[in-house]
């Protein structure tokens, strides 16, 4: 009984496990289906491949690819290559060739940094920081290069296959292939390198000998072409008239001659030649900033020009007493101005972050040290980006206007400028007064020109109690419409407006045109109703001032032929 049931253990033991490496048999079989691509064949119109050829990961393929290519072994090479598509004969025929046409579109078209290829068999992302949603997965393909030619994008890209059960391999997918024509076309060597002997050919650091050579020669001859137009535009300014246009002219000489620089370089590297991956990216990328430098800078200087223009005709310095349309043409002018920079510098920065591939591991880091990169911007930063984004307000909002008359902390100035960092004020005495924008937008301040340049005066007379208000009152209102600043003259006022023991207050009121000449318009009445009362009523005085002689400075001449003076 007791062998029955041991025999019944040891049974049921077998059929267990037998049934156990049946479902992971099947399950390693499912899951690696999802490792890689099967083929029943691969290659079989090329051979069997070198023993050198190590296709295990996928930067053991593209080292291998890149060493063969380099010593010129491009049946070798062809193996790296899933010619699927192609007939044994064809793969014969056209493997190598093909295996060349990609060594040269990864010179040219996109460098490919081996190191920063997986070294793994399954080639899993990893991600120390834990962010990416693909992190510890296997893939069996991955993208090395994506490039464009003739408006269509095309990716090159690896794979992982496995032959039977052989080990999995990483080949160039045939996907990837089929594209290799079109963009040998289109990142090709130029007719005239075929020229070119295969001394000059061999690599010389970074870039091969040839390109040492010819790159310094093309780089002269542009210069010397922006040369060219940097003097003809210099000799056609002189044909055209003084004012704005010659200005204009003469001051886009240097970027026009960096345009038509790049433009041509850009031509060059287009249809005429084509250099090293390395070259050809560093090239375009300082070429397309100089173009936008270029650019922004013809379009600064057309707003430049225009605002000179403007100030010119406004009569060369502008305050409040010009249109009030012109003042805020020529704020909106400067805002243009700010805007046309901010733009320029944003376009250049994204589009050369994006032709370094900075995006992708700048973003990660970003991501992973965003706290540390707020804190170290909003602690730099926060005084240019305060005040460049305090420019804006002020340009949009606009409560102040370029030439409107402000009191800023106790002085009169007019508004000279509104810059990104800045505001340049023009103080009443033609000294100038730089205050960060912030700084300025932060005070209180009185915008004297904000609805009208009107203001309203006074001149403050104190008198002894006889002094005689009507006749004042009269002559107040003759010396105030004599003055050519003084307006509504139906406004004139002049009342005694406070009263002491000995002395009385009489207060004169006007209107003027603007608040400087308001001010020379009261100085000047109230000189003359000093002088009136000097020379007439001295007895107007308050009586601390006392008469001792005919010279005295309270009557201004003698009455008498003694002269005696009363008191």
């Amino acid at each position: 009984m007791k062998r029955m049931d041991s025999w019944r253990r040891w049974l049921l033991a077998a059929t267990i496990g037998l049934v156990s490496s049946l479902c992971l048999a099947q399950t390693q079989e499912e899951g690696g289906e999802k490792d890689w691509y099967p083929l029943d064949s691969l290659n079989t119109g090329l051979g069997e491949a070198p023993e050198s050829v190590n296709l295990r990961t996928p930067r053991e393929s593209m080292r291998t690819f890149r060493d063969m290519t380099d010593r010129g072994d491009f049946e070798a090479a062809a193996h790296i290559l899933n010619l699927a598509d192609l007939t044994p004969a064809e793969q014969r025929e056209r493997g190598a060739e093909l295996a060349r046409q990609l060594s040269e579109i990864f010179q040219r078209g996109e460098s490919i940094r081996i190191s920063r290829l997986s070294g793994r068999q399954d080639a899993v992302v990893e991600d120390p920081t834990g962010k990416s949603p693909y992190a510890g997965e296997p893939r069996r393909d991955i993208e090395l290069a994506s490039l464009e030619a003739d408006g269509d994008a095309y990716d090159i890209r690896l794979g992982r296959y496995r032959v039977g059960e052989a080990e999995p391999i990483w080949l160039i997918m045939p996907e990837s292939v089929a594209a290799i024509p079109a963009l040998y076309e289109e990142y090709g060597p130029a007719a005239f390198e075929r020229h070119i002997p295969d001394s000059l050919k061999m690599p010389f650091g970074l870039l091969r000998v040839w390109e040492w050579i010819a790159i310094p020669l093309v780089l002269l001859v542009v210069g010397l072409i922006g040369k060219g137009v940097y003097r003809l535009i210099e000799v056609m300014t002189r044909w055209l008239p003084s004012g704005s246009p010659s200005i204009f002219a003469t001051q886009i000489r240097g970027p026009v001659a960096l345009i038509v620089m790049s433009l041509l370089t850009q031509a060059l590297l287009d249809y005429v030649v084509s250099f090293s991956a390395v070259a050809t990216t560093t090239l375009r990328v300082v070429l397309i900033a100089i173009l936008a430098w270029g650019t922004g800078a013809v379009a600064l200087r057309l707003v430049d020009t225009m605002m000179l223009k403007m100030t010119r005709r406004l009569a060369g310095q502008i305050d409040d007493s010009k249109p009030k349309d012109d003042r805020k043409l020529l704020t909106t002018l400067y805002a243009v101005r700010r805007i046309i920079i901010l733009i320029m510098v944003t376009a250049v920065t994204i589009y050369v972050l994006g032709q370094i591939q900075l995006f992708e591991t700048l973003g990660l880091s970003i991501l992973a040290s965003a706290s540390v990169l707020a804190v170290l911007v909003g602690v730099a930063g926060q005084a240019v980006l305060g005040n460049i984004l305090s420019s804006f307000q002020l340009s949009l909002a606009k409560p102040i206007r370029v030439g409107d008359l402000v009191m800023f902390e106790g002085q009169w100035c007019y508004v000279e400028g509104i810059f990104y960092t800045h505001i340049r004020l023009r103080l009443w005495n033609e000294r100038r007064l730089i205050v960060p924008v912030t700084y300025f937008a932060s005070k209180a301040f009185e915008n004297l020109s904000s609805k009208s340049t009107k203001e309203y005066r006074s001149v403050v007379l104190t008198l002894h109690l006889s002094a005689d208000v009507p006749l004042l009152r009269e002559k107040f209102l003759e010396f105030a419409k004599a003055e050519d600043n003084v307006i509504e003259h139906h406004k004139l006022l002049c009342a005694v407006t406070d009263q002491t023991g000995p002395a009385q207050t009489v207060t004169c009121y006007l209107m003027t045109v603007d608040p400087l000449s308001g001010w020379a318009a009261e100085v000047s009445v109230r000189e003359k109703l000093l002088t009136f009362i000097r020379d007439n009523h001295p007895e107007w005085w308050p009586r601390e001032v006392v008469v001792i002689s005919h010279r005295d400075v309270a009557r201004g001449h003698a009455t008498g032929d003694d002269g005696e003076m009363s008191q």
